[in-house]
């Protein structure tokens, strides 16, 4: 405990409860930092930043206004910002050629214009260096069925932190991303519910489960440190996945098979 005594973190994407984005805000609070959290629901927001003894301020990422004001929040109420963590996301899965326009807008302002425009933001109230910190997703490196717009996002996030990192160096600032895969949040509840679509997913893992909040956390904890003599890259904290890939979709719906006698749900199709 204490490898971020003394820093200030600010993590956006923090507004479902037990999501990943609250699971790492938690492990911050406990190595030290203060922390204060963000997103668009401002009740829970203030629920879970008492929970930790934090901070909460509403922000919806996908405007610019709110991610400037947010950094301005952070940095009167904490003095200045150390940590930076956008956990923000939607798992949009949906076949590519059924993407609407309105989708696709969607996803590009959730998942890469928002995040563009919110380390533009915190940048600024970095005095003395610090950490910014991505979370990807391991389908930006391998394939998923029917996860198009999702994976073009992240994909594209990805390189932009790798320009941040470039640029803001001399600043001793570092810029990376996590990449989890299946994860057991409220966003990965969908294959939960399934028990066989569930473990077909894990046999993809070289290290035998699927992630949990918790690995995420850690590797979240060492990038905001002042151990971590890295930028510019995106960690593969999802056991060994991408050394594999994800089931298909004609897998995962044998699965489903097994389990409940009918393919998986299609949300599209009703």
């Amino acid at each position: 405990m204490g490898r971020l005594e003394g820093k200030r973190a600010l993590v956006i994407g923090a507004a479902g409860r037990d999501n990943m984005a609250q699971t790492i805000a938690r492990r911050f609070a406990e190595e030290g930092a203060q922390v204060m959290v963000a997103g668009r629901q401002l009740e829970e927001l203030e629920r879970f930043a008492h929970e930790i003894g934090g901070y909460a301020h509403q922000c919806d990422i996908t405007r610019r206004q709110d991610t400037l004001d947010l950094a301005r929040a952070a940095k009167e109420r904490m003095g200045a910002i150390d940590i930076a963590l956008n956990g923000t996301g939607w798992g949009l899965l949906k076949p590519f050629e059924l993407t609407t326009p309105e989708e696709l807008e969607r996803i590009t302002a959730l998942q890469f214009i928002g995040p563009f425009y919110f380390f533009q933001a915190v940048l600024g109230a970095m005095e003395q260096g610090g950490s910014l910190i991505q979370i990807s997703s391991a389908t930006a490196t391998i394939m998923l069925d029917d996860h198009a717009a999702y994976m073009g996002t992240k994909a594209g996030f990805d390189h932009v932190m790798r320009c941040i990192a470039n640029q803001y160096g001399a600043r001793g600032i570092r810029a990376n991303s996590i990449s989890p895969g299946l994860t057991d949040t409220p966003m990965g509840s969908r294959a939960r519910a399934i028990p066989a679509v569930f473990e077909t997913y894990q046999g993809c893992y070289p290290l035998g489960r699927v992630g949990t909040p918790g690995d995420i956390a850690a590797a979240a904890v060492w990038l905001g440190s002042d151990e971590c003599f890295m930028t510019g890259q995106n960690l593969q904290v999802n056991g060994g996945l991408t050394l594999r890939r994800n089931p298909s979709a004609e897998e995962l719906d044998a699965a489903a098979i097994r389990s409940t006698g009918k393919p998986r749900p299609r949300p599209w199709l009703t």
